[in-house]
């Protein structure tokens, strides 16, 4: 057929061409939903104390407009870790200190939000060796979670010079016969926690096996608080004395000691020298010792306190009192233990201040050994009728000590509701042996409604020229005197 050109025009037939030409435009596609909101803020961590851990957030999902937010949650009681500006994606920060992190990251995006948490722990891998004299100012940190873990093992006898400063929760094992000592230039501050509590242990797990801590300092920053000093005593500290930790007198060593625990050392868990300063004793124990809890001076026995304990496995189950002095110009005393561990004198005890015994005190003393009562001091032993004050030898049931003896002119002397068992084991004065004694001019005691037992000598015993309470012979009892329950010189 043939075509009437002059009926199209001629740019109506090429645009006829052109479009029949064109390929199909595809069809746009609707925009795509934000993901689900939720907040990653990644796996727990194993990390280095002291070295920058990152954090990171980038598995959270949400638009692109989603903010972010971290917070620490916990961490270790010390720490100094603060969060600031933690408003990123990522973000870096130090653990100062061994322990567990708890971090939770907030994702917020379109008003609503997405919380995560993840743990951080803190931990070095290696304990580290102190076989060195520590001659500078030392601090101690704790390195492992695990208080099970040795964090330091001490090699050689460590001499302490400069201030050592001891964090919670450190671990100190020692190896066989080696020891600390804090010398007179030194000091020690050792706070634990009753949580993260300070250990001083013999690497090899038995009684004795290291050396134990001398302290021959007398700086008034010696502190033990919440410490632990386990199977120590492996050698002598002073003469034929063996303990877990030793204060040296010569020296005038001092130390404040709060909830500590001595337990398994070879010989006594503490020595306390006579001329030694107690600064402060507070809710101790010992336990399993191989001698006594503690050995003493009978000055500072006014610094132990009622909660502490004394009893628990120990060689003997006593506070062990030296031979030794009460002087001064305070009175001095001492308190009935809660666990009813009595004082136990090793030799004679003189008294040239006030000396008061709390009701339920009980005072045993070794083999012929004497309490005096000099001029310048008193005695005050007031119990009750249910909690008496008693003085008694060792052996309660023999006459095993000379007894006590009354010098003193002092109005305080005084001794109600308390038992005077087995003294007058041999003579006190003039030949003659008696369990209560006061003598000289104006000596003076007031005895009344305590009961005088087992005396190989008198029950009570004066001078002419002292004074005694009227009805001394009728307000006490007497039983099993071996000669007159009252006697004159």
């Amino acid at each position: 057929m043939k075509i009437n050109t002059m009926k199209y025009p001629i740019f109506a037939f090429c645009f006829f061409l052109l479009t029949s030409c064109e390929e199909p435009q595809p069809t746009p596609e609707p925009n795509k939903p934000d993901a689900e909101l939720k907040a990653d803020a990644g796996s727990y961590q194993n990390v280095i104390p002291k070295q920058t851990t990152s954090l990171s957030a980038a598995a959270s999902t949400g638009s692109s407009d989603k903010t972010f937010g971290w917070k620490v949650l916990s961490k270790p009681f010390l720490s100094q870790v603060q969060f600031d500006q933690a408003n990123k994606e990522s973000y870096s920060f130090i653990p100062d200190i061994v322990g567990y992190y708890e971090i939770e990251l907030t994702v917020s995006d379109k008003g609503k939000t997405s919380t995560d948490k993840m743990i951080v722990k803190a931990e070095y891998t290696e304990p580290i060796v102190l076989d060195k004299a520590i001659t500078t100012d030392t601090r101690l940190f704790d390195r492992f979670i695990d208080i099970g873990k040795a964090d330091y093992i001490v090699t050689k006898d460590i001499p302490v010079s400069a201030v050592l400063d001891i964090d919670r929760g450190v671990h100190l094992s020692f190896e066989r016969d080696k020891g600390m000592s804090i010398e007179e230039a030194g000091a020690i501050t050792a706070t634990g926690s009753d949580e993260q509590r300070i250990r001083f242990v013999g690497k090899e797990a038995k009684k004795g096996s290291w050396a134990g801590i001398k302290l021959f300092s007398a700086s008034t920053t010696n502190t033990l608080i919440y410490v632990d000093v386990e199977q120590g005593g492996g050698k002598v500290a002073f003469t034929n004395t063996k303990a877990g930790l030793a204060l040296f007198g010569n020296n005038k060593a001092q130390l404040a000691i709060e909830h500590c625990r001595f337990f398994h050392n070879d010989g006594f868990g503490m020595y306390v020298q006579n001329g030694s300063i107690l600064r402060k004793f507070t809710d101790n124990a010992f336990l399993g010792q191989t001698e006594a809890g503690i050995l003493i001076d009978a000055y500072n026995a006014t610094q132990l306190d009622s909660k502490s304990h004394f009893t628990g496995g120990n060689g003997r189950d006593v506070v062990e009192i030296s031979s030794s002095d009460i002087k001064g110009t305070q009175n001095v005393v001492w308190s009935a233990f809660a666990d009813k561990t009595p004082y136990r004198l090793l030799g004679n005890m003189l008294v040239e201040t006030g000396w008061t015994l709390q009701p339920g005190v009980v005072v045993e003393a070794a083999r012929d050994a004497l309490i005096s009562i000099n001029r310048t001091g008193y005695l005050s032993a007031k119990g009750t009728e249910t909690r008496k004050v008693v003085f008694t030898g060792i052996s309660r049931n023999t006459s095993s000590w000379r007894g006590l003896i009354f010098y003193s002119a002092s109005g305080e002397n005084q001794m109600v509701y308390t038992e005077i068992i087995g003294g007058g084991s041999s003579a006190v004065v003039s030949g003659q042996r008696s369990a209560l004694t006061v003598y000289g001019k104006g000596a003076r005691l007031n005895v009344q409604n305590s009961k005088i037992d087992q005396s190989d000598g008198h029950g009570i015993m004066t001078t002419s020229d002292a004074e005694l309470n009227t009805d001394a012979t009728q307000s006490n009892t007497f039983s099993k005197i071996a000669q007159k329950n009252y006697h004159q010189l």
